[in-house]
């Protein structure tokens, strides 16, 4: 059936900018896509939104002719001359309105389009920049050169493959899809629980979301159309998920929450499907970056006030099981160009893998203010005015699993091939040691 919008207001959640912005402060959106450095032509898209406006004011006023046609007729006796006349009035006004509806429909495809290829606008605090090297080091924790002195990259440690091995995975699957075999499994197993524990001691409630989503969910997340050539789709255009953010965001799509509830805090530890396209090279070896991984996401559905307050206290999450962890780590705040389509404000936490010499990215905490809510229509009802406002969402990594696994190996490595096992973990893994044989 024929979608006829009845105002501007109507599926504003396919903009992901609030329209209104757009219109009047254009120059604001051009900044933005000038601050994330993106291709994007404004132009093209204040074009389209002024044609397509233009074009539901025709219909609009078609349907209104229609409506004063049909109700004069109702005062006319059938079959006279008046009344015939107004049914060829009708048929012409109805044969307008089809051809102009069709345009609508064809032009409304192509403005949904253009509005979903606009990002969000960057926070005033994000810094200049085009580049991951232009990210600014926001902290430190921990001594870099307190690792092992016997450190080594993981995939060299004797015996890896006993407990982590890529080549069964790739005769099974394909390259990026490794077995988790005995120690290996349960030390995965344990960094999972020690993270949901430590995620619902910090006031998350745990959920086990669903690992696959329709098309609408992951458009209204960003995912769609950003970043499909990364994601893996079923026959019946379900996806698999990359990341537990995308089935946790759309649990209160469509919904209003009531102001006294926020914020809403959860935590789900779902694996994650990442194709990874065009990915190579020594920065993607061993479990720097797989297909298929194990990963625990904050999530959060704040007061507009409070977002960037709940920003912080999500980092602080994050790199709370860091320490405890006892993984030294760096804090970036990203720049404009590593911002990322969807974000206002990003922090990437990232620990020191000491086989390697290189960081490792093991968290992204993201404020998205009402970027994801306005295409979700996730609200809360303002408890002054009664009228529903659009909520901030924020999310983290909580944590990815595998290169804190990689930095875990690397940074505990003993003389005798051994891994020792950080305190606070000890109580899920079982043993203060990892053997590899």
């Amino acid at each position: 059936m024929l979608f006829i919008p009845s105002g501007e207001g109507v599926r504003q959640w396919f903009s992901m900018l609030d329209p209104k912005l757009l219109r009047e402060a254009p120059e604001t959106v051009r900044a933005a896509i000038a601050k994330k450095h993106l291709a994007v032509d404004l132009t093209a898209v204040l074009a389209l939104d002024t044609a397509w406006r233009a074009q539901l004011g025709e219909v609009e006023a078609l349907r209104a002719r229609q409506k004063a046609a049909n109700n004069g007729m109702v005062a006319l006796q059938k079959g006279s001359p008046e009344f015939l006349a107004k049914v060829m009035e009708m048929k012409g006004v109805s044969a307008q309105a089809k051809t102009a509806e069709e345009a609508l429909k064809t032009l409304e495809e192509k403005w949904h389009a253009a509005l979903l290829s606009l990002p969000n606008i960057p926070h005033a605090t994000v810094p200049d920049g085009k580049t991951p090297e232009q990210n600014v080091v926001h902290a430190t924790h921990g001594a870099t050169d307190a690792a092992s002195p016997h450190a080594i990259p993981h995939w060299e440690i004797g015996g890896f493959s006993n407990l982590i091995d890529f080549a069964r995975g790739a005769k099974v699957t394909g390259a990026g899809f490794p077995f988790l075999i005995g120690e290996g499994a349960r030390l995965v197993r344990a960094l999972l629980q020690f993270f949901l524990d430590e995620n619902v001691k910090a006031g998350y409630t745990e959920v086990s979301p669903p690992i696959f989503v329709n098309a609408a969910s992951a458009t209204a997340t960003g995912q769609l159309p950003d970043k499909e050539g990364q994601m893996y789709v079923t026959a019946d255009q379900l996806y698999a998920v990359p990341t537990a953010e995308v089935p946790l965001t759309n649990f209160f799509r469509d919904e209003i929450l009531e102001e006294d509830a926020l914020p809403v805090c959860r935590c789900a530890y779902t694996p994650c499907f990442r194709r990874e396209a065009g990915s190579y090279g020594k920065d993607v070896r061993g479990l720097n970056r797989v297909h298929q991984f194990d990963k625990v996401e904050l999530l959060k559905w704040v007061h507009p006030s409070a977002s960037y307050d709940e920003l912080e206290k999500l980092r602080a999450d994050a790199e709370r099981l860091l320490r405890k962890l006892e993984l030294p780590y760096r804090v970036l705040l990203m720049c404009g160009g590593d911002l990322g389509f969807a974000q206002s404000k990003k922090y990437d936490l990232e620990v020191w893998a000491a086989g390697q010499k290189r960081w490792l990215e093991v968290s992204s905490c993201s404020n998205f203010e009402s970027f994801q809510a306005r295409r979700a229509q996730i609200r809360f009802r303002n408890k002054e005015s009664g009228k529903p406002e659009l909520v901030h969402t924020l999310n983290g990594s909580g944590l990815a699993v595998p290169r804190v696994l990689a930095a875990l190996l690397e940074n505990n490595l003993q003389a005798d091939g051994r891994v020792k096992i950080p305190s606070a973990l000890v109580p899920y893994f079982g043993k203060e040691y990892l053997n590899f044989n």
